[in-house]
């Protein structure tokens, strides 16, 4: 695990922003898919409300998850990972007071940066539709307070809108300059309905690093990495992709369990067992009991 004398994950994530390359932060929704995100080479990851929303509850994203809920599953990821980790934190789970608790929470966690949308509560999911936006002043006035309750620490600040759907590209542009100059360090403008809306909010927001959310199905065409870095995004999220691929995969174990009585026919689509030992660490385990065994 990071020495406690290496920078916190705030300022790692940070300097990566300071990088030419644009930051790709896969999607996890658990402990166990950060880890395998971090394995597969991946510098940051993210984890999604609606991934947890999903898995914890079994219900959709519509604001059913609670800060604590939400902020005890963070606290799992940021302990099972070495890279830094940027959390959505939907609204910040109320005013600008809630948002500054939700900060400072945060920041104890070790938290490398967060998203903080203006829809009104209970938000929904970014790409559903019927989403509801607060008045821009009083999203500017939490980020405001999101930036003052870092208190010295370098949490990365993304302010997203969700105003695209409800009120126009235009207003989601407008709302985007508004909350960098609110103090958000990263502008998100949820759900562009194409490419050349993508490239418009880069032209409208020049130098402020901008973020990208990729979902498979969504109302944004599926880019990659690179394509969005060239429009000029610095950050981009595919946040439902390792959801999307376990559900898959889970569904055709559990038909093949129920049809054939056996999974022996899956084997080869499985981990194996000692494979996975080793992505959650047992060797360390056992060499940690072995430490204290009492002979």
């Amino acid at each position: 695990m990071r020495s406690t004398r290496d920078p916190r994950p705030s300022t790692l994530l940070r300097r990566m922003l300071d990088e030419p390359e644009i930051v790709v932060l896969p999607g996890a929704y658990d402990a166990l898919t950060a880890r395998l995100a971090e394995r597969a080479g991946f510098s940051a990851v993210f984890t999604t409300g609606f991934g947890f929303a999903a898995t914890v509850l079994g219900m959709p994203d519509f604001g059913l998850l609670t800060a604590s809920e939400t902020l005890d599953r963070v606290r799992h990821v940021v302990r099972a990972i070495d890279v830094p980790l940027v959390a959505d934190m939907d609204t910040g789970y109320g005013n600008a007071l809630n948002t500054v608790r939700t900060v400072r929470e945060c920041v104890a966690l070790g938290v490398g940066g967060i998203i903080l949308e203006d829809q009104e509560w209970p938000k929904k999911c970014g790409h559903f539709e019927g989403k509801r936006v607060i008045p821009a002043e009083e999203q500017a006035a939490k980020l405001r307070a999101a930036a003052d309750a870092r208190d010295g620490d370098d949490l990365v600040i993304i302010g997203r809108t969700d105003a695209r759907q409800p009120l126009g590209l235009e207003e989601a542009i407008r709302r985007g300059k508004m909350y960098r100059d609110a103090g958000a360090d990263v502008v998100f403008v949820e759900a562009p309905q194409s490419e050349d809306e993508l490239r418009e909010v880069a032209r409208e927001i020049p130098g402020t690093p901008l973020f990208a959310n990729m979902i498979e199905g969504g109302q944004t065409p599926l880019l990659s990495s690179a394509e969005l870095q060239a429009l000029g995004y610095s950050m981009v999220v595919y946040p439902l992709s390792a959801l999307f691929s376990a559900t898959k995969a889970v569904q055709e174990t559990y038909r093949v369990l129920y049809e054939e009585k056996s999974t022996a026919s899956r084997q080869d689509a499985l981990t194996g067992f000692s494979e996975f030992e080793e992505i959650i660490g047992v060797p360390d385990w056992r060499e940690l009991e072995r430490r204290y065994v009492v002979e």
